[in-house]
């Protein structure tokens, strides 16, 4: 089991190595580097749009300020694709897709997770609609299967 090659030292290395990691995000991002969101969903549990939230947080635990990690998910992806005339604001003119919330992620990242509807190419989806796209979306006994994917563990 992986847990054997869980030693103090391991532990320890791999928490200089996030240190690190850290420090180079907001290196990089300080020299004009436009950073972009982008979760490898190809890494055990980590879930497309649930793992945004946490890599948010992430950005702003590196020292990003709130709005530089949120402009990582909405106005540089927009630049870096070409589509800064038609996405990533919301302005007369721009594609309508944008996430509306119950809090200010300004003043804490962790609001970004308080969704209270989602506009996608300008229809709205309201809360109610929302958790019954993520209640159809649920495998069947995604636990169990899990667990005996994992051999009983």
């Amino acid at each position: 089991m992986l847990t054997k090659y869980r030693t103090p030292e391991y532990i320890a290395t791999r928490k200089r190595e996030y240190a690190k990691m850290l420090e180079e995000v907001h290196r990089t991002q300080k020299l004009g580097v436009r950073l972009l969101a982008g979760t490898d969903i190809t890494i055990p549990y980590t879930y497309p749009g649930f793992s945004l939230h946490d890599e948010l947080k992430l950005f702003v635990e590196a020292g990003l300020t709130p709005m530089q990690a949120l402009e990582t998910a909405t106005t540089n992806p927009a630049l870096l694709l070409g589509f800064s005339k038609t996405w990533g604001r919301v302005e007369p003119g721009y594609t309508a897709n944008l996430v509306v919330l119950n809090a200010d992620p300004l003043a804490d990242i962790s609001n970004a997770e308080k969704i209270d509807s989602v506009v996608v190419n300008g229809e709205r989806l309201d809360r109610t609609q929302l958790d019954q796209l993520l209640n159809d979306a649920k495998v069947p006994d995604a636990d169990v299967a899990l667990e005996e994917f994992m051999g009983g563990a």
